[in-house]
């Protein structure tokens, strides 16, 4: 049997051969790795950047924000992309126009520029975007429905492998080879080490490129299945044009829950290096706090692999329940606490955090039926919610950093909402079983 794969409309046929299936889960696993490292890349050229450049918090964290308005802006191109050209060729688009990214940071360094920097970002994220419609509502409906959290969080956790050898790489070819990076806190650069710094990018950059060109080729040339319609499982337009997404309270919730989560998680990954380099807090030059990130994302991983198995013994939405107040206690102990004790309870946030995203999305779509190719599109648009970590920086420059992260335990109840209530599906149609 062929390995399921989306059809125009994201429909999934059923696979005829498990192996295809496994062949084709362990390349969108090397995808998930793939989006997961780059985007870490940025937690240690933020604060590399703030020093190159002379940015406030505001303004370094413009440059997340520049990468997550990518997703809403790119979300609906790459699914008519996906639909014009096919799957694979739009895998192997994707990963071409993240090297295109890539290697426009060479002259961004070289110059060095603030804004090709952030035009750079941009083109990477419009990449990762293509890659990010298509894998996460095939990983969600290729099984069982009742396992489709535990099957996400699973590959998920690929992603989060690759977010924690993240750091260590930044941390060595980035921070560990820039005057920035392993000065004492309150050093003031030269206009040489700056320029020395700015050019400390090129060589990361240049093997991520290297890396994503020869990923692309792998992928074109893997005889992947053909995509084609299950028509026993959708119903005709017609009768889709009557149906509503709106009727759907986990999906009218879960969108917002996405675009929520995003900001508390990418903002205590942006400002985390900065934040251990507080006199009061840890005192650590950039390059040791980039080693402690490693921390917060390897906490990432071992949280997905036990929300995997957990979700198998209970609820999703009780193990969401459970991290959303987990995450709360943390995250008001990182803001009010001092020293080692409020670094250590931001480090393990990141456990806490590890479930959200894969959990908040299978339960979004579950039960939305002929309506979940549109309902998935709306969810990972929702992913922009990363962009409004400006917010959080405007409130580190306005009221301090440490009590900037009381918006991220804000977001943490909404999330705690959307498990208790928010995600209980309404309307719902037959789960359908995929593989």
């Amino acid at each position: 049997m062929p390995a399921p794969m989306p059809s125009a409309t994201g429909a999934l046929s059923s696979p005829s051969h498990s192996t295809s299936s496994r062949a084709v889960l362990s390349l969108l696993t090397s995808l998930f790795f793939t989006w997961g490292f780059i985007t870490v890349i940025n937690n240690t050229l933020l604060p590399h950047l703030r020093s190159v450049f002379d940015l406030n918090y505001t303004q370094t964290t413009l440059i997340e924000s520049v990468w997550f308005i990518a997703y809403f802006f790119a979300s609906i191109p790459s699914a008519r992309l996906i639909e014009r050209i096919g799957y694979q060729k739009s895998m192997v688009f994707g990963l071409c126009m993240m090297a295109v990214g890539a290697l426009l940071m060479i002259p961004a360094a070289r110059l060095p520029s603030y804004g090709v920097t952030l035009v750079a970002l941009f083109v990477i994220a419009c990449g990762i975007t293509l890659l990010q419609v298509s894998a996460n509502p095939y990983v969600a409906v290729l099984g069982s429905p009742e396992t489709a959290s535990s099957r996400l969080n699973l590959v998920q956790a690929f992603n989060s492998l690759g977010a924690t050898l993240a750091p260590l790489f930044g941390a060595y070819l980035i921070l560990g080879r820039s005057s920035s990076g392993t000065a004492e806190a309150g050093h003031v650069l030269t206009q040489a080490e700056k320029l020395a710094d700015a050019q400390a990018v090129q060589l990361p950059y240049l093997i991520v490129a290297a890396v994503l060109v020869i990923l692309a080729l792998v992928i074109a040339r893997f005889k992947m299945p053909a995509m084609h319609h299950s028509a026993t499982s959708r119903v005709s337009d017609t009768e889709r044009a009557k149906l509503s997404l709106w009727k759907h309270r986990n999906l009218v919730f879960g969108i917002p829950a996405i675009f929520i989560y995003l900001i508390a998680e990418i903002g205590v990954a942006n400002l985390f290096i900065n934040f251990t380099g507080q006199p009061e807090i840890g005192g650590l030059s950039h390059e040791q706090g980039a080693h402690y990130l490693f921390l917060l994302w390897g906490g990432m991983l071992v949280g997905r692999f036990v929300g995997a198995w957990a979700m198998n013994k209970t609820s999703a939405e009780r193990v969401l329940a459970f991290c959303a107040i987990g995450a709360f206690i943390v995250m008001m102990i990182a803001a009010l606490g001092t020293g080692s004790l409020a670094m250590w309870a931001l480090i393990s946030v990141g456990l806490f955090h590890s479930v959200m995203f894969p959990t908040i999305f299978t339960l979004g779509i579950k039960g939305l039926g002929p309506l979940t190719e549109e309902g998935a599109g709306l969810l990972i648009m929702a992913i922009a919610g990363g962009a409004l970590v400006v917010v959080q920086g405007w409130l580190a420059d306005t009221v301090g950093l440490q009590l900037s992260f009381l918006l991220t335990a804000a977001c943490e109840l909404y999330v705690l909402f959307y498990a208790v209530w928010g995600s209980k599906a309404t309307n719902a149609f037959a789960d359908e079983q995929v593989g």
